[in-house]
């Protein structure tokens, strides 16, 4: 876990404590490929030493393929799916979308075209999706111009984020998610998905993402240092400013008091409503 990372759990978490709720930790490892149990185990290692206490079992979507599968014939069943025969190549011209991948122009929504065979499963999406944001405020994507039909089975055989998560949230019954502004633009795919699939839609927050002095987000791709799980509580008051919230200095110093003022301070309008931040705080 990287700072970015743990201002996303720390907000989540008492975003979901302030409300008497349940916090409850996934394992969202779908893209088994890129993913390790040693780096799951490590991650809950990590919340653990932080004093976070999690609600339930853990989820780990690696797990759960059966239940993706499922719901994958049920929405072939709807005829709101269909066979796509398109390599990532092929998709190079097109114009970037909102998250800036490629919207795909549509080459097999009506059929797969001669001498292409099925790679993927894509979604067909129409029409405008409009949501609050209890962070970011009032959204607006037009999903046909603005991310196209995207995939919810890979070429690879692995289940997409986007089909994964929405189905996790309706099983787990989720009814806030708390998250990176990272995955803002990928919201309005997920409700149009909870809607055809006849599950309730959550509220939800995206909170600023943490960004180096480049302007890069924190990432295992960009070399982002892990957390020190030797010293939580500066790390535990760094995350808290960056979130706008105004811990006194000794929260500073020890988790026993970061912890009870963080319970009964947190205050979910004072988050930044940016996109992305740069961290001010020394780590």
């Amino acid at each position: 876990m990287h700072f970015g990372s743990l201002v996303a759990a720390l907000g989540s978490y008492l975003e979901a404590k302030a409300r008497g709720g349940r916090w409850l930790v996934r394992m969202e490892d779908v893209d088994a490929p890129r993913c390790k149990p040693e780096h799951a185990d490590a991650i809950l290692r990590t919340l653990d030493a932080f004093g976070f206490e999690w609600d339930g079992p853990v989820m780990v979507q690696s797990q759960r393929t059966a239940r993706y599968r499922e719901v994958l014939e049920q929405l072939k069943t709807l005829g709101t799916v269909y066979p796509c025969g398109c390599t990532r190549s092929e998709l190079e011209g097109a114009p970037a979308g909102v998250d800036g991948a490629p919207v795909y122009p549509g080459t097999c929504r009506n059929g797969l075209p001669a001498g292409k065979s099925a790679r993927a499963w894509r979604l067909r999406v129409a029409g405008d999706i409009d949501f609050d944001d209890a962070v970011q405020g009032r959204q607006h994507q037009d999903l046909s111009q603005d991310v196209g039909d995207c995939v919810l089975l890979r070429a690879d055989g692995y289940f997409a984020y986007q089909l994964a998560v929405v189905v996790d949230d309706a099983d787990q019954g989720i009814d806030h998610v708390v998250r990176g502004a990272d995955l803002i633009h990928s919201t309005a795919r997920q409700i149009y998905l909870q809607r055809l699939l006849g599950y309730p839609t959550p509220a939800y927050a995206h909170l600023p993402v943490a960004v180096d002095a480049t302007g890069a987000k924190l990432s295992k791709q960009t070399l982002a240092q892990p957390v020190d799980t030797h010293a939580p509580a500066s790390a535990l008051f760094a995350a808290a400013r960056f979130l706008g919230q105004n811990p006194p200095e000794e929260c500073r110093l020890a988790s026993a008091d970061f912890w009870p003022w963080a319970f009964a301070n947190w205050q979910l309008n004072k988050v930044p409503r940016v996109a992305a931040m740069p961290i001010k705080e020394n780590l």
